[in-house]
């Protein structure tokens, strides 16, 4: 559908229970790419069948055991009991004209469940879809935040959750959300200013993977915006090799896919570089009390304000590549120590696209070194406003059957 359903929200939005973070656990590699051990086999390979039908449509069970090295028996085996689930569907007979009896045809089946994906990152709307398995949206809803903060907020969530589920037409694999702020492994928002949730308002991180998990009696991932729009960019975005992604709105934070794995940091916190302090020249006053921040520079509302300042379109173009210059600054330290290989932008174009990307990456070629940093791609995302979206379905698919 073109336009997002707007969800009336109930008048009293439901309590909800808090707690500090969980223990810590490191990131699993996203995709499984070889057979493992027998004690740990099952699930893994499992997973690995499943892996390579999602991603190369048109492969027969041979196929698939010359591509993961399992042998026939065992892909046999456990075709017959993903299509006894529902997972995998024989799609007919090869054609063509290979000798022998001709190749049966497997496929994972795009149609047999939805997600939920809600995506909390935006400053005056909660958006969220059904989508599928190939990330395609299906439909659509949205409910606007009104000032909405704490249980306000939560309620809005829920209540949105409530309506997507309502339109779902397939059994629904569970629900991916990104939130804004820090987000521990097992889906505590520990800080979320601008809704009023967590450890910057005095208060516990709130619970929203478990009490999503109560309330519907589903799956339920939550996690950082930036980190869910990074894996949306990975398994869409045709994203290559290690890469960062920074995700500009009313703030700025970053996604990080290292090896394969995403990085999450000791605290949960990798990415969090909206509250860097950008040169020694001091600049505007941050939200967090500090003065020169990233996000004085970069985030869309200071952009904005400056932008409309601006006396004529060589001021104009001036704002944008200072806000370009400091994105660089911040940015060059973390290139230099990861040799990442890509930087994916994804924010308004009319900001981030042209004079602002350009300066960023002259910055950064500037302060590193050119023979191991003069490929560096810096790109916009071609997922747009939808990014965090299919990112929160990545996130489902990866944590309910093991591939994205």
């Amino acid at each position: 559908m073109d336009s997002a359903e707007r969800v009336v929200i109930p008048p009293q939005g439901p309590s909800y229970t808090q707690r500090t973070a969980g223990s810590f656990t490191t990131g699993r590699i996203l995709r499984p790419s070889t057979k493992v051990l027998p004690e740990h086999a099952r699930g893994h390979n499992r997973a690995l069948v499943l892996q390579t039908l999602y991603s190369a449509a048109g492969q027969s069970r041979a196929d698939v055991a010359r591509s993961t090295g399992l042998t026939r028996v065992t892909i046999s085996d456990l075709v017959t009991e993903l299509m006894a689930e529902g997972l995998v569907v024989e799609k007919g007979q090869r054609e063509g004209a290979r000798p022998g009896k001709p190749a049966t045809i497997l496929d994972i089946d795009r149609g047999a469940f939805q997600i939920i994906g809600i995506d909390l990152s935006e400053y005056e709307i909660f958006r969220g879809a059904v989508l599928d398995l190939d990330g395609t949206i299906l439909s659509r809803a949205e409910v606007p935040l009104d000032g909405s903060i704490g249980p306000d907020a939560l309620g809005k969530v829920i209540a949105l959750a409530d309506h997507l589920i309502s339109q779902a037409t397939a059994p629904i694999l569970g629900i991916g959300i990104g939130s804004p702020g820090i987000v521990d492994l097992s889906g505590v928002v520990l800080t979320a200013p601008n809704l009023g949730w967590g450890r910057s308002v005095g208060e516990p991180g709130v619970e929203l993977q478990s009490i999503m998990a109560d309330r519907f009696g589903l799956a339920v991932v939550v996690a950082n915006d930036a980190n869910a729009a990074v894996l949306a960019e990975h398994s869409f975005g045709h994203a290559e090799g290690d890469m960062m992604l920074i995700k500009v709105s009313h703030g700025v934070g970053a996604g990080l896919l290292l090896g394969g794995s995403p990085l999450f940091g000791s605290r949960f916190a990798a990415g969090e570089i909206g509250h860097v302090v950008v040169g020694t020249d001091g600049g505007d006053l941050c939200s967090c009390g500090k003065h020169g921040c990233l996000e004085t520079w970069l985030a869309t509302p200071r952009l904005d304000e400056k932008l409309d300042r601006a006396a004529s379109d060589d001021d104009r173009v001036a704002v944008l590549r200072q806000a370009g210059e400091r994105l660089g600054i911040a940015l060059a330290p973390i290139v230099g120590a990861l040799n990442l290989v890509e930087i994916v932008l994804t924010g308004p174009p009319r900001l981030l696209a042209g004079e602002l990307a350009e300066a960023t990456l002259d910055t950064i070629r500037r302060r590193t070194m050119a023979e191991f940093h003069s490929d560096l791609v810096l790109r916009m995302t071609t997922l747009g406003d939808d990014i965090v979206l299919r990112g929160a379905s990545v996130m489902v698919i990866s944590a309910q059957l093991g591939v994205s």
